[in-house]
């Protein structure tokens, strides 16, 4: 699960007012780095030791050693990748691990720290038209899968290579298909701004500017809601109304937190650190859908013909049905959706082996191959403070563990979404309980996405504050189209807190299959049988 590797950013000055791409939320803070006395190579800044600390400490703490792994939390499946689809569209660097730990320097960002999509639009129809379909302009190619009905990322002829604006969306089966889902959602509303009347260069402007403002919409009120302290969410980004001229505007909550001069940055502690929770929460397998059989898991990373990893054309048994992955009218529970595993300091065994180094891809004894102990050697890498000392400085209470587990900033914030103060008899409210992150997981995380989308000066929360989904244009008019034939609306599906608008509103916006129906063998008609005229009664 290669997600662009950003080691650069240890050069990332001690400023708020830092005005490039990455920077600190807390430059005031020393970074940490572990005692490695006693490893193989120990001495100040040795990375042999260092990777030897981590590599033992993943191997003692962080390894599932359950089969099937113990605990779920209650967040749908859907969302984990709807995680990663969102890291991808603001951090990229494609530089190797290998290269960039060689000279931090020579990295770049080639993301926008913004919400805005263009893992999805690249640089346009002009600059990238191999992304868009010469037949239908406005609107983006799609590919099919082959003998069926599905639909697929275009791929060039005779490879597997998807042509997309982000080629990691096409790292596994779900989240291609999640990219998939963001390009036909434009499409339909590419259709539905023509229907109005538009020119294709309007309609495609009309339908980007609906996306990236329904985008922006799911991520804060629904996938936000969902992951973050209810508390921390409801401060970190508030709509308020002017008393004297009545204008509705947002406010931000943490601004002692998350602060920047001009543009926002991205910082170390989210992009490093707080942001990498997903990784806790892939399962070992999903069931894919109705035909494939109820039941029936696929593996998520095997390295077999079978399994969920992208980068090839999309296979019948992969094609997600998904009232299997979110919550959705059709979902049956309450066996589905199929929920991520619990939000702790374990991962699933599917990421205990990554085929990540090209000597010997898959052998659990070489760093680049285990995914935890890769974080945590980067956080060090990067200067990140101690965890614990972030929590003092922002006056959070410490959740109760072991002083060797106090320190890593990513370990730590898993640990304490794990941290359930029911089952420990504690008083304090910090834990997430397996189901969300804590306090100090959330705090990082919301202020850097409510910073994000209220410094974009071109989101929806600056340039239109009072939008909402069901007063934009293009919505109403294909949710009008949808009533009429008959289907479910696009806010059919009711969310968290009992919301609309949520992630399904993207997949009922992109027609992709949500309920086992396109699954189900076509029945042969059988023809009625042929009755033979009585014969004329005789004389």
């Amino acid at each position: 699960m290669h997600h662009g590797e950003k080691n650069f950013e240890v050069t990332a000055p001690r400023s708020r007012f830092y005005q490039g791409g990455f920077g600190r939320l807390f430059p005031e803070l020393p970074g940490w780095e572990p005692d490695t006395t006693g490893f193989t190579g120990a001495g100040i800044g040795s990375a042999a030791a260092l990777e030897a600390y981590f590599m033992n400490f993943v191997a003692t703490k962080m390894v599932d050693t359950t089969a099937p792994p113990a605990g779920d939390s209650k967040l749908p499946s859907g969302y984990v990748y709807f995680g990663q689809f969102i890291d991808h569209d603001l951090t990229l660097d494609t530089t190797p691990l290998s290269e960039a730990e060689l000279d931090p320097n020579r990295l770049h960002n080639f993301r926008t720290p913004r919400l805005d999509l263009d893992c999805i639009y690249g640089q346009g129809p002009d600059a990238q038209p191999y992304l868009y379909d010469k037949t239908a302009p406005g609107c983006f190619r799609i590919g099919e899968v082959a003998g069926t009905p599905f639909k697929d990322l275009p791929r060039a002829a005779g490879q597997d290579t998807a042509l997309i604006g982000d080629p990691r969306n096409d790292e596994n089966a779900i989240v291609s298909q999640l990219h998939l889902a963001f390009l036909l959602a434009h499409n339909t509303l590419v259709k539905a701004a023509v229907k109005k009347g538009m020119s294709s260069r309007k309609a495609f402007e009309a339908a980007r500017k609906t996306l990236r403002r329904l985008y922006q919409w799911i991520i804060w009120h629904d996938y936000m809601a969902r992951i973050c302290d209810p508390s921390v969410h409801k401060r970190a980004l508030r709509k308020d109304r002017d008393a004297g001229n009545g204008r509705t505007f947002w406010e931000l909550g943490y601004e002692d937190v998350y602060d920047w001069k001009n543009n926002p940055f991205m910082p170390l502690e989210f992009s490093v650190a707080a942001y990498r929770f997903g990784h806790s929460l892939v399962r070992n397998g999903y069931q894919t859908n109705f035909a494939k059989g109820v039941g029936v898991f696929t593996p998520t990373f095997k390295f077999n013909a079978g399994d969920l990893r992208g980068f090839r054309a999309l296979h019948p048994d992969r094609v997600v049905q998904w009232d299997w992955f979110l919550r959705m009218s059709s979902s049956v529970r309450p066996t589905f959706p199929q929920v991520a595993r619990k939000f702790d300091g374990v991962l699933a065994n599917a990421l205990r082996e990554l085929p990540e180094d090209p000597d010997k891809p898959g052998d659990n004894t070489r760093i680049l191959n285990v995914l935890a102990a890769r974080n945590l050697v980067r956080g060090v890498r990067m200067q990140l403070p101690s965890a614990i000392e972030i929590a003092k400085l922002l006056d959070i209470p410490i959740i109760k563990i072991n002083e060797d587990e106090r320190e890593a900033l990513w370990y730590y914030i898993l640990r304490e979404a794990e941290f359930d103060p029911q089952v420990e008899g504690s008083t304090l409210t910090v834990g997430g309980a397996g189901d969300r992150l804590g306090t100090l997981g959330s705090i990082i995380v919301a202020a850097t996405f409510a910073g994000l989308l209220k410094g974009d000066p071109l989101s929806f929360f600056n340039l239109e504050p009072g939008w909402t989904p069901d007063k934009d244009e293009l919505l109403d008019s294909v949710e009008a189209d949808l009533i009429a034939a008959g289907k479910p609306g696009l806010n059919a599906d009711e969310q968290v807190n009992g919301r609309k608008w949520g992630l399904p509103t993207i997949i009922r916006l992109s027609g992709l299959p949500v309920d086992a129906a396109p699954f189900r063998p076509v029945p042969i008609p059988v023809p009625e049988p042929v009755v033979e005229p009585a014969a004329p009664p005789t004389e």
